[in-house]
């Protein structure tokens, strides 16, 4: 690629060399001079020019000029407020009409203290008023949904709010109502701004017209602190900073890292943390005395009949994780079931490989794609909604998005995505073809990364800088959990037969209908949960977990980047791997309860001896591997059709279930709806209309459901959310309720 093109520009009696097109606001900093602004914003794409708090004096030009719309020239003189009369007359006019109308209401609006307006005013604003007169009012706070409030009389129509839902999330949900003075920002029909990104206007709006209902009235700037860490609830590892005040987490916020999330965050990051105060929080370990009761125990009573059932069950062991324990905690569990017990077997989340490694990209670099093509039968904004933004930012930048699965653009049966892949020459060709191609797998099915790194391997992918492929498995730190336990000891062992213990680990394990049917296999069953509703009735002994936001440690996202977890704030309970230690002792196992030195073993074997203080606030992605190995072709699929027969039942998890978003009020209006999802053809054949309740039956055990009718899925396919089919074979049958 070759150079850009660069320009001389004055800005302020200051030469500067940009590349050619550069905005003039960009230029600026390049000179080291800020120019304000309320409405540009670069992730939202094109500036629009709507607020002219820009604006700059122009050798020229008649008039002052926008420099947010503007690009760099050759030649190209420029005076700032800094140094033109013009500039900052007509910057102290755009405020006064700007506050014309906004409440004096700084001392009690959350946004105090954090307020670009308030920040520009002081520094760039008259310093005293002319409005005399009685400013307009509206009804106040308006619940554009239950996360979100607006106050439309401190809305500055800067539009950033209605540029991200059209341009960005595209859920097209807020929009601008009227016109002119008359102009205020609305739902769409007035309906609940209901979309999994849409907390991210609360943060792009530069006043406190929209608000976290959280978050208001809770805490003053100068009274908490923001703690930089991951969020622990999908598998991209957004980078945020957690708000805290006196002792708990009272919002979460996002934090830039460019090519993992460009600043954005989904609703279920940014508002699940009231899990952490959740009514049936466990704090103290609990020992079932009946068969459904339970009493709290003390933790030296705990461990000692901890240390009972493990000796007990004489290395017939399984243990079940979650995915969202740390590394080290992974690494630990680990080593004492292998190491100390001589228990090998684990039920792991979901099967990840590492022979993706030699694909490996940033999630930045769908963006900049000529062609992604998605594979597998579930959402990627079900499973990873930034995952989704990329690849639409990706189609906003002409790129080819072809999606292959049931109801994909190319057609395929569950698990066949890659070989639909295979048949489509035109589509093969245009990878083979092309220097910049990504393969994202998202679905069901144990072998996603072995799959795709197969294709990609078919592709010609290898050595091609561009190119691209990515896993998304369910759990947050499915690839951290898999490669902490495969370090953990070197010997592996099959079931064992019968299970006299089963040890739960985390509440996605505990919840997990599938690990409920093993518990009743197992003599006993040991659990690490933070919310008793999840073991009440079939764990003998249960002990406080912690939740992500309460952890110091590290996890590894979807890319293999290592990212390190802050503990924002000090859990109820003592950290698991601070009584995983305790309990190692009486094992002749050695653990430390530290993370930075569990962190060290695992590196020396796992990492590259990289140091846990090198896993510092932005991660770096790890380069690329050389080789590929591994590499195996996707499972057979069942192509079975419709006629009138069984259903091939295809279960996704919703973004929006799982114990965290359960236990908070505020996000169950995004929960997913009790619907099953039909082809047209099978919906006809059953006559079925769409909107109709139904009986899903399979093996003596039916639920009643609403239907959907979809013209794009594949016949002999039905689809539903895992939370309202958990107790259902994989074929089904559907009928008239």
């Amino acid at each position: 690629m070759s150079a850009p093109e660069l320009v001389t520009v004055t800005i302020d009696d200051r030469e500067v060399r940009v590349p050619a097109g550069l905005g003039i606001v960009e230029t600026a900093l390049e000179a080291g001079i800020e120019i304000p602004i309320f409405c540009y914003e670069p992730r939202l794409g094109a500036p629009i020019g709507a607020c002219r708090m820009c604006l700059c004096e122009v050798e020229g030009m008649p008039k002052p000029m926008a420099a947010c719309t503007m690009a760099a020239q050759d030649g190209m003189v420029i005076h700032t407020a800094q140094t033109s009369a013009k500039a900052a007359e007509s910057q102290h006019a755009v405020l006064e009409f700007i506050l014309v109308n906004h409440p004096l209401d700084c001392p009690v609006c959350d946004k105090g203290g954090e307020c670009p307006l308030q920040d520009l005013t002081f520094r760039y604003g008259p310093g005293h008023t002319r409005m005399t007169f009685p400013k307009r009012t509206f009804d106040k706070p308006i619940p554009i949904s239950p996360l979100i409030a607006l106050d439309r009389e401190r809305c500055i129509l800067c539009y950033r709010c209605t540029r991200f839902s059209e341009e960005v999330a595209e859920d097209g949900q807020l929009v601008a109502t009227n016109r002119g003075a008359q102009s205020m920002i609305s739902t769409f029909e007035d309906e609940a701004y209901r979309a999994p990104l849409s907390g991210n206007v609360i943060e792009l709006c530069p006043v406190g017209a929209l608000t976290s209902t959280q978050y208001r009235f809770e805490g003053r700037p100068w009274e908490i602190q923001n703690v930089p860490s991951v969020c622990g609830l999908c598998p991209v590892g957004c980078n945020i900073a957690a708000t805290t005040r006196e002792g708990k987490v009272k919002r979460i916020l996002s934090r830039i890292h460019p090519e993992v999330d460009e600043g954005w965050l989904c609703d279920k990051g940014r508002f699940a943390y009231p899990h952490l105060y959740a009514r049936d929080r466990i704090r103290d370990p609990l020992l079932r005395v009946r068969r459904r009761g339970y009493e709290e125990i003390s933790w030296d009573d705990a461990l000692d009949r901890a240390s009972e059932l493990l000796r007990r069950a004489d290395g017939r062991i399984v243990t079940t994780l979650s995915g969202s324990e740390t590394v080290e905690i992974a690494y630990a569990l680990g080593k004492l079931m292998r190491s100390g017990l001589g228990a090998h077997t684990a039920m792991l989340p979901e099967e990840t490989s590492d022979a993706l490694d030699p694909f490996r990209l940033p999630l930045s670099a769908i963006r900049d794609a000529e062609i992604v093509v998605v594979l597998g039968d579930e959402a990627v904004s079900e499973r990873a909604p930034i995952v989704d933004l990329w690849i639409k930012a990706a189609r906003r930048n002409g790129a080819e998005v072809v999606s292959v699965g049931p109801d994909g653009d190319v057609q395929a049966a569950p698990g066949a995505a890659s070989d639909a892949v295979r048949a489509d020459e035109g589509l093969l060709g245009r990878l083979r073809n092309s220097d910049r191609a990504i393969l994202i797998w998202s679905g069901s099915g144990g072998h996603g990364g072995v799959t795709l790194a197969a294709l990609a391997t078919d592709v010609g992918m290898a050595g091609k800088d561009g190119s691209g492929a990515f896993h998304l498995p369910s759990a947050p730190n499915a690839r951290g959990v898999a490669d902490a336990w495969s370090c953990s000891a070197d010997e592996t062992a099959p079931n064992p037969q019968p299970i006299k213990l089963l040890v739960v680990s985390g509440d996605e394990a505990a919840a997990d209908p599938n690990v409920r049917k093993l518990a009743e296999r197992a003599e006993s069953v040991l659990a690490i949960s933070m919310f008793e509703g999840l073991t009440r009735g079939w764990a003998d002994l249960v002990l406080p977990g912690t939740s992500y936001l309460e952890r110091d440690g590290t996890y590894v996202n979807l890319e293999g980047r290592i990212q390190r977890l802050r503990r924002t704030v000090i859990p109820p309970a003592p950290d698991e791997l601070a009584w995983l230690a305790k309990l190692a002792e009486r094992f002749g196992v050695e653990l430390s309860p530290y993370p930075t030195e569990v962190f060290a073993e695992i590196s020396a074997r796992a990492f590259g001896r990289m140091s846990f203080g090198a896993v510092g606030e932005r991660a770096e992605l790890p380069p690329r591997r050389e080789t590929v190995d591994g590499a195996a072709s996707a499972p057979a699929a069942d192509t079975k059709t419709a006629g009138g027969g069984p259903l091939r039942l295809v279960r996704y998890r919703a973004l929006f279930s799982g114990p965290a978003v359960e236990r908070v009020h505020e996000l169950q209006f995004q929960r997913p709806e009790p619907e099953i999802e039909l082809s047209a053809e099978d919906a006809s054949s059953r006559g079925i209309a769409s909107g109709e309740t139904v009986r899903v039956s399979s093996n003596g055990t039916s639920v009643e459901l609403r239907a959907r009718v979809s013209k794009k899925l594949r016949a002999g396919v039905a689809r539903a959310p895992e939370e309202h089919v958990a107790d259902l074979q994989a074929g089904i049958e559907v009928s008239r309720a």
